[in-house]
């Protein structure tokens, strides 16, 4: 979700040159840039198969056929190669008994493959483009955010991959003021209200074109403690070469609360942070019946009838509850930080979804640590094209997946939904505890993608069924949309936010959860699960 809402500095100074040196006249930009192009010839090798169309009735051929693949020309390559009477002839052709014993008198043309060959020809080849990329100079990262003693700088750096050329400037707008330097800027950043600065910025290069336009929304606030003195800084831009930004904020276009992100949208500094102490009871039974903890001391055996642990079986589970909750929390780490989700959110969701119980049951056709359906399956391998690339390619042929997932036949859509769906369910007849932990573990990085797949539905969403709301969701809200998407999928979304918007409410969580349908309103629990700390 983009929106153009920002303001204007009251101060920006810009130090030109490489080295920085301050002084020099800050020039006009020049007319729009061309944008980047640059081609480079080269000579690709392929194999050419070549067939001759024959007459039946002599050896000479009527028609050469280049193709390149294996196997018979289709009709398609016929007519185009031999024309439309030679290819009505052919296509009218009958099979001949006699072809083997006397061909001349069969009538028609027949395909006689004639050689496979080595063959190479001339084609065009996209070349890497100039890029500008963007930095902070004088902040340390600080909770999803940076932190800085005195007012910061911003550094576009350009870059010129081809060897042989360089970039002869940069140029940019700052809140619509154009400005030119060379091929390093600094720029000295002022305070900006919540909404931040835009900043548009472009190279030149001396192979005669330019990068494309780049753009970075910067926000410069202070902190609501008297006692901070520190500055924040967080930087939406494509172009960010610093310590990860808060997570789904480029694609939302939304910046993080002031000062960083804490509790359930934290992301600690090591995994240890993570450990927990919840008495799971649906975790505490399944340990009972896989016989992971032995309750036969319990009147009860420890289980009540719904499966879950009795008080009694709670209690004696409560060791074994405590370090299975806590024994994923490396691998929740780890693929969270990789995949760009918030850490502690992702550990939050197993514990809603599964008690960190990975498997599938008839009653509940929901597989692995986040309880992934096939509708949710369709969600990552639609939403997020990365993950799809890399999975779909384990499934199916590559030169299908390279058609993407949307122009996919029916068919091979349910194969790939099918074939996710078992890949996080950990459930093992045969397997101790009747869990596949090497598959649950393998399953944790899956479900981060996952995560990231719904925040950029969600902004479709929202985009959809709300354009243009003011004020804009907050950071926290839009995660909260995120996890209704999740949980509940688009259409209950959607309604929702669309029913908000029709009443002229504000895009916020007060507003959207009181306009659930009634299928749709298990949702509210979910997000409050997820959001609020246990007691």
């Amino acid at each position: 979700m983009h929106l153009s809402r920002w303001v204007s500095l009251t101060t920006i100074t810009l130090l030109l040159s490489a080295d920085f040196v301050p002084g020099r006249d800050v020039s006009a930009a020049e007319t729009q840039p061309p944008g980047p192009d640059r081609y480079a010839v080269v000579d690709e090798e392929y194999i050419r198969y070549v067939w001759w169309l024959v007459p039946w009735s002599s050896s000479d051929a009527a028609c050469q056929i280049e193709v390149e693949h294996d196997g018979l020309p289709d009709a398609g390559e016929v007519y185009a190669a031999c024309g439309q009477a030679l290819y009505d002839k052919w296509i009218a052709t009958q099979p001949c008994a006699a072809s083997s014993t006397d061909p001349e008198s069969c009538s028609g043309y027949y395909l006689h493959f004639v050689t496979a060959e080595t063959a190479s020809r001339p084609v065009a080849v996209l070349l890497s483009p100039p890029m500008v990329w963007v930095t902070l100079d004088g902040c340390v990262p600080y909770a999803s955010s940076h932190r800085c003693d005195s007012l910061p700088a911003l550094v576009l750096t350009g870059e010129e991959p081809l060897a042989g050329y360089s970039l002869i400037r940069l140029e940019g707008l700052i809140d619509d003021q154009p400005f030119v330097c060379d091929p390093i800027c600094q720029v000295d950043l002022a305070p900006t209200d919540a909404d931040g600065l835009l900043i548009k910025f472009w190279a030149y290069s001396s192979y005669g074109d330019s990068s494309q336009v780049f753009e970075a929304r910067v926000r410069v606030t202070g902190n609501d403690d008297p006692a901070d003195t520190s500055w924040y800084v967080d930087v939406l831009s494509s172009q960010w070469r610093g310590a990860p930004v808060a997570s789904c904020a480029l694609t939302w276009d939304q910046f993080p609360p002031v000062g960083g992100l804490t509790g359930w949208l934290s992301s600690p500094d090591t995994p240890a942070e993570l450990a927990s102490n919840i008495p799971y009871e649906y975790l505490a039974g399944n340990l009972i019946k896989s016989g992971a903890v032995d309750a036969s001391a319990c009147p009860d055996g420890g289980l009540l009838e719904n499966g879950y642990a009795s008080a009694c079986g709670s209690e004696i589970a409560r060791s074994a509850v405590e370090a299975w909750q806590n024994r994923f929390d490396t691998l929740i780490f780890a693929a969270a930080q990789d995949v760009g989700v918030p850490v502690q959110l992702l550990k939050n969701i197993f514990s809603r979804e599964s008690q960190f119980w990975p498997g599938i049951t008839p009653q509940r056709p929901e597989a692995g640590l986040g309880q992934l359906t096939d509708n949710g399956a369709d969600t990552v391998l639609l939403w997020n094209r990365p993950f799809f690339e890399q999975f779909c390619t384990s499934v199916l042929d590559n030169s299908v997946c390279q058609q993407g997932y949307p122009h996919l036949e029916d068919e091979q859509r349910a194969a790939l939904r099918a074939a996710l769906v078992q890949r996080v369910d950990a459930f093992c007849a045969d397997c101790p505890l009747g869990i596949d932990l090497g598959e649950a573990e393998a399953s944790v990085a899956i479900f981060a993608e996952t995560l990231l797949a719904n925040c950029s539905q969600t902004s479709m969403v929202l985009d959809l069924n709300y354009p243009n709301p003011n004020p804009f969701p907050s950071y926290e809200d839009l995660w909260r949309f995120t996890l209704v998407n999740y949980n509940a999928g688009p259409g209950c979304l959607g309604l929702a936010v669309n029913a908000t918007s029709r009443y002229g409410e504000p895009l916020d969580w007060a507003h959207v959860s009181t306009h659930f349908t009634p299928v749709c309103s298990s949702a509210i629990d979910y997000v409050n699960d997820i959001t609020t700390p246990p007691p």
